[in-house]
């Protein structure tokens, strides 16, 4: 090729990227593409941006996980003794480590600046402010001050290191371990609970990264009639994919480049500072970030060049130069979609019989076609109705109801794209509701004993129960609270409740010299009986005389009236006598356990409700675009009718009412589904607030988009004059 034809093709090249970028700006519906677009390729670029920050985060974590990790040893070797217990505050669990220096020049473990001295207590950041009001400054001794970020694994993770005090129970007995430093990655604190890499990618992707996709694909099908009409020009005039490639690169890159440009500046603050997601509480570290800088601006480098390639690859011509829009029925919905969602359904009610952990993955696998695939069966619905409306509107002589028929019979895709959205954003809704509502029926009775009882009955448990501990104990309780023991039999179902007389009293007991079954007349006892034994026995003894094999390590604190501040006060006494003992409600450990589920939820809801705005967005935008095709459909029957009453009418047949028929179609489906999933699992409900809440938003907006249809057209109707097009 010669330089003159080389200058010529890039002369080429560039007019008609020029081309593109003036279509952009000079066409009908140009500002909707434009900001259809940007919005595209910012929610692609946060999934992008979110991708490297998870990879980012965990391989932080794993590395501060590792630096403080103890290195395990005999006593010759070890330079200090390490000791791990759990505690709980706000029914979340957290790590308690122990550690007793041995040699004077062994270096803290990372994220201290000292070894804690006996009887002082280090905390984590997240650990102080969460149980500031359950006294978690004064719980292990005095607080010495806080872990710095280097010794957690996340900003916002719970963790105490704590100096043992000399002479306790249990020191020098097997539970601790001689270390001789640390850097071996070891399962503690926040990593006890952590999920892997993939745990995250995978609901990341499949709630967030699908419905960013799905916005990306109605983006840049927005306005594909006139582009349809500038791509057969070029067609005509010889031009080949290349130089509608290059029009259509002049006509995006503008609006993808400010929707990149955006998702930086989103990024921004959490380079700068510890970002706390919501509603998960969980502290991003911006350091972890910072070293990711590389892997930040290739994931925007390749969102906007993804971005730009959809958008070429979703406006193809056909050879003979006919088929210019992205392929999509309009008339018939295909058989297999159909297919698809009873398969779905089918899976779905099948899945119970799956067993486990088949079940699982059956019923998701399941609920996922249906949803896919229930926007369709909506679509032959509405074709179905919209030919009876035609049908009617014809003989009624409303000409309105005439064309709204004719137009969603001869158009399903346009319902399809539009109830996609609200189909899809209900069931989620509905799903993550009854998903999170699921406690398990020990956690549900461990609710009802807490409401029941509250913190007037508190287990204490420890294998160093000494006779001076339970004395001092005893001693140190808030005034009103009595200790007990108690001494379970299995074989029987029984248990036996001893402390002093008056201990026996304040529980409305009698005072046997001797075991004697009572009856629980105190909801004290009842709750005691329905987590230790169902048959109640009580005698009079003192449990510091017991020992602790004679009621295997567990001791409870009764109160009659308790107060706010009766645990931490227990608590505090607890821990100054054993170190590692737990003080916990009555089935503490169940809630505890249904919290962590819980807080796995609000992952789900971060993502699943970002992914729901973002296909709320793309039937949003679904239907701005349908508004300039009826718009422009719309505008000359005024001049024939006289009044702009039709825009209306049309709009309501054609918009409207296919969407509410929709969401009658996702309503009963998904009231069903939810209805299976509670009745299979355990203690699942139905929140039909939520429900009938979900339902009401979806008819509401389906009012909203045939009223703006209606109105839009209407108002161009006024400005419309006759083309030679």
């Amino acid at each position: 090729m010669t330089t003159s034809g080389r200058t010529g093709g890039r002369r080429l090249s560039l007019q008609l990227v020029r081309m593109g970028f003036a279509a952009g700006r000079g066409t009908p519906g140009d500002r909707l593409r434009f900001w259809s677009l940007c919005a595209a390729a910012l929610a692609v670029a946060v999934v992008a941006l979110a991708v490297v920050a998870a990879v980012a985060t965990h391989d932080g974590r794993d590395a501060r996980n590792t630096a403080r990790g103890p290195l395990l040893s005999d006593r010759q070797h070890a330079v200090a003794l390490w000791r791990e217990a759990f505690d709980v505050v706000g029914e979340v669990q957290h790590s308690v480590i122990y550690v007793e220096r041995l040699k004077a020049d062994a270096p803290p473990p990372p994220g201290l600046s000292r070894w804690p001295a006996p009887g002082e207590a280090m905390l984590s950041p997240e650990l102080l402010r969460d149980g500031q009001d359950e006294g978690i400054s004064t719980r292990y001794g005095r607080f010495a001050g806080t872990i710095a970020k280097s010794g957690l694994v996340s900003p916002s993770e719970r963790l105490a290191y704590v100096g043992v005090r000399q002479n306790q129970p249990g020191e020098g007995s097997d539970s601790w371990w001689p270390v001789s430093g640390f850097g071996q990655s070891y399962p503690m604190g926040e990593t006890l609970n952590g999920r892997t890499l993939a745990d995250v990618l995978r609901p990341l992707g499949a709630l967030t990264g699908v419905p960013a996709l799905a916005l990306l694909v109605v983006a840049a099908r927005v306005g594909s009639r006139t582009r349809d009409r500038r791509a057969g020009l070029l067609q005509a005039l010889g031009g080949t994919w290349r130089h509608r490639a290059l029009v259509d690169i002049g006509e995006a890159a503008l609006p993808l480049a400010a929707g990149t440009a955006l998702a930086g500046l989103v990024l921004l603050p959490a380079l700068l500072t510890d970002v706390r997601l919501p509603p998960t509480g969980y502290l991003l570290d911006s350091g972890d970030l910072r070293t990711a800088w590389p892997g930040f601006a290739l994931a925007l480098l390749l969102s906007f060049v993804g971005c730009l390639l959809a958008v070429i690859l979703l406006h193809r011509v056909g050879r003979d130069g006919t088929a210019t829009r992205p392929r999509s029925f309009s008339s018939r919905v295909p058989r297999w979609r159909l297919v698809g969602c009873g398969v779905g359904v089918a899976a779905i009610a099948l899945s119970q019989y799956a067993g486990e952990p088949a079940d699982v993955t059956v019923f998701t696998v399941g609920t996922v076609l249906m949803w896919v695939m229930l926007p369709s069966v909506a679509a032959v619905a509405s074709r179905a109705l919209g030919e009876k409306f035609a049908v009617r509107g014809f003989r009624a002589g409303r000409a309105g109801q005439l064309i709204g028929g004719r137009w969603t019979a001869a158009h399903p895709g346009v319902v399809v794209r539009i109830s996609a959205a609200m189909i899809i954003g209900l069931g989620l809704v509905c799903q993550l509701e009854a998903g999170n509502s699921r406690l398990g029926d020990q956690a549900a009775a461990a609710q009802v004993s807490q409401a029941r009882v509250g913190a007037g009955v508190l287990s204490v448990q420890s294998r160093y129960l000494t006779p001076p501990a339970i004395e001092g104990l005893a001693r140190a309780l808030p005034a009103n609270s009595h200790l007990v023991s108690l001494q379970t039999d299995q074989r029987t179902e029984s248990v036996l409740i001893q402390g002093s007389c008056a201990t026996l009293r304040s529980l409305a007991l009698p005072c046997p010299a001797a075991p004697e079954a009572v009856r629980a007349v105190d909801p004290r006892v009842a709750e005691i009986a329905n987590w230790f034994g169902r048959n109640p026995h009580a005698q009079v003894a003192d449990p510091a005389k017991l020992g602790p094999d004679a009621f295997q390590g567990t001791l409870l604190v009764v109160t009659e009236d308790p107060e706010p501040g009766l645990q931490a006060a227990v608590e505090q006494a607890a821990y100054a006598r054993v170190p590692g003992i737990t003080v916990e409600t009555l089935g503490e450990n169940w809630t505890v356990g249904a919290a962590d589920k819980a807080r796995l939820g609000n992952w789900v809801l971060l993502f699943g409700s970002t992914g729901l705005a973002l296909l709320l967005l793309t039937g949003s935008l679904g239907a701005a675009a349908e508004f300039v095709r009826v718009r422009s459909a719309l505008a000359p029957l005024a001049v024939l009718t006289g009044s702009d009453r039709i825009h209306r009418s049309v709009a309501f047949w054609h918009l409207t009412v296919p969407l509410l028929i929709a969401t009658v179609v996702a309503a009963v489906v998904t009231a069903w589904q939810s209805l299976f999933f509670t009745a299979t699992e355990e203690s699942g409900t139905v929140s039909w607030a939520v429900f009938w809440s979900a339902v009401a938003v979806c008819a509401l907006l389906s009012a909203l988009i045939g009223a703006l249809a209606g109105r839009t057209a209407s108002r161009a109707a006024t400005r419309w004059h006759p083309t030679a097009d």
